[in-house]
């Protein structure tokens, strides 16, 4: 997948395999979570992604956003915060940062050189911002057809939304999500604080957006690949939101009623909620019949697997508002730990409600490597969430730390064949 034009020099250490996407350049100008979250995932696989950032200006504002969403921000060795807010630092590792005004002719023109050796351009503008800088896909592609284009908006660059900035909190309300989040109507009565709708707790539109543009490019360069032809591509956070609602969408569409909320339980399957038990609540996700039938054994009450009203998932859905109370009221006379025990030894779906410093301190997390440690120039060490993919042949290497703010300015203008007095007078300029 390297670049026709000008592979890139990226190969692997001696004592590790070279990763999947070595050689593929991609150009970042993605800010805040959706687009970052797509170049970090393809900068683990080893993509060599150059993060261009908005200059500051007398020692003020500049970088991406998130680099000020703090607190908390990450300490330096003296334990002091840095600039460097940690939602930042979870997004942005394994890339380098460089600082260009795209506002400038100046810039402009360096981000058409960068990206006549770039195999991936991926931003997330306003529609229509691109093409007043002449960054736009056909601009780019005119010049570089091998060029994957990967845009990043709130409603894409087509219909009557286009030209609205986008947020997942909105988007999660406008696509639905938040109409299924939250407790049930039955739960609002019967609890006096009140309650509704509810985001979810991470900004899963952005996340989702992230990893559903990751696919589309790599698909985008299997194609330039085999054809020598690349192509732009449109995501949008309302679009991913629509698409992820998965079930809930194909039951609307088949039936033309809509869900409505049912807090932590679940929409087709019954027992699969959260239930209280004598020291705090446990998650019960009974997947089968041959499980329900299990699990009516380990509360002592069989015969609920016999109940006609039971015996099948469908007719579970259909009598839950009978059955629950009847499972809530064998599961509150025990602690958590004994019926975890007991159900796992049963071999019935469960599990606890952890928070994430259980989460960090669990086993299997620690078993699954699913933290990092990485070389900080400020801090000396920091630890992030490790990525989720584990390859056999080629695994995630991590080769750089999140970047300071225009750190590899230089470095990266360098490759490009600019002298040392180019990049002063060019940052003597404000370009940089």
């Amino acid at each position: 997948m390297t670049s026709a034009q000008n592979p890139s020099s990226i190969s692997a250490a001696p004592d590790k395999p070279r990763q999947p996407l070595a050689g593929v350049r991609v150009l970042d100008l993605a800010r805040v979570l959706a687009g970052p979250w797509c170049t970090q995932t393809l900068a683990d696989l080893g993509a060599d992604v150059v993060k261009v950032e908005r200059p500051q200006r007398n020692g003020q504002g500049g970088g991406d956003d998130t680099r000020g969403w703090g607190p908390p921000f990450l300490k330096d060795r003296d334990g002091h915060d840095t600039t460097d807010a940690a939602y930042y630092l979870g997004t942005n590792r394994n890339k380098r940062s460089i600082t260009i005004d795209i506002a400038t002719p100046e810039g402009q023109a360096l981000i058409r050189r960068m990206a006549l050796t770039s195999d991936v351009f991926v931003e997330n503008y306003k529609v229509g911002d691109m093409a007043r800088y002449g960054l736009d896909s056909a601009s780019l592609l005119a010049l570089n057809p091998r060029l994957v284009y990967c845009s990043i908006t709130g409603f894409g660059q087509t219909g009557p939304y286009r030209e609205r900035a986008g947020y997942d909190y909105a988007v999660q309300g406008m696509g639905g999500l938040m109409s299924v989040t939250g407790p049930s109507r039955a739960e609002i009565a019967d609890d006096a604080s009140g309650g509704g709708p509810q985001k979810v707790g991470v900004a899963v539109a952005d996340l989702f957006t992230g990893m559903y543009a990751t696919t589309a490019i790599l698909a985008a360069l299997r194609h330039r690949d085999l054809t020598g032809v690349g192509q732009a591509i449109d995501m949008a956070l309302l679009d991913t939101q629509v698409a992820m609602l998965a079930n809930l969408g194909a039951n609307y569409l088949t039936t033309g009623i809509a869900p409505q909320r049912v807090g932590n339980a679940h929409q087709n399957i019954v027992p699969y909620q959260v239930f209280e038990v004598a020291d705090g609540h446990l998650i019960l996700a009974v997947g089968n019949d041959s499980q329900f039938a299990k699990f009516c054994n380990v509360i002592g009450q069989p015969a609920l697997a016999a109940d006609p009203r039971f015996t099948r998932n469908a007719d579970r859905v259909r009598h839950r508002a009978t059955l629950v109370p009847i499972l809530a009221a064998a599961l509150v006379a025990r602690p958590r730990a004994d019926w975890l025990e007991a159900l796992e030894a049963a071999k019935v779906p469960c599990g606890p409600i952890n928070d994430l410093a259980d989460v960090f301190a669990d086993p299997q997390v620690i078993a699954r490597d699913m933290t990092v440690q990485m070389a900080h120039p400020l801090s000396g060490e920091i630890t992030l969430v490790a990525s989720p993919m584990k390859f056999s042949a080629t695994p995630v290497q991590y080769r750089r730390p999140p970047p300071l703010l225009g750190e590899h300015t230089a470095e990266v203008l360098s490759e490009l064949g600019l002298s040392a007095e180019d990049i002063t007078a060019l940052k003597v300029a404000h370009v940089l």
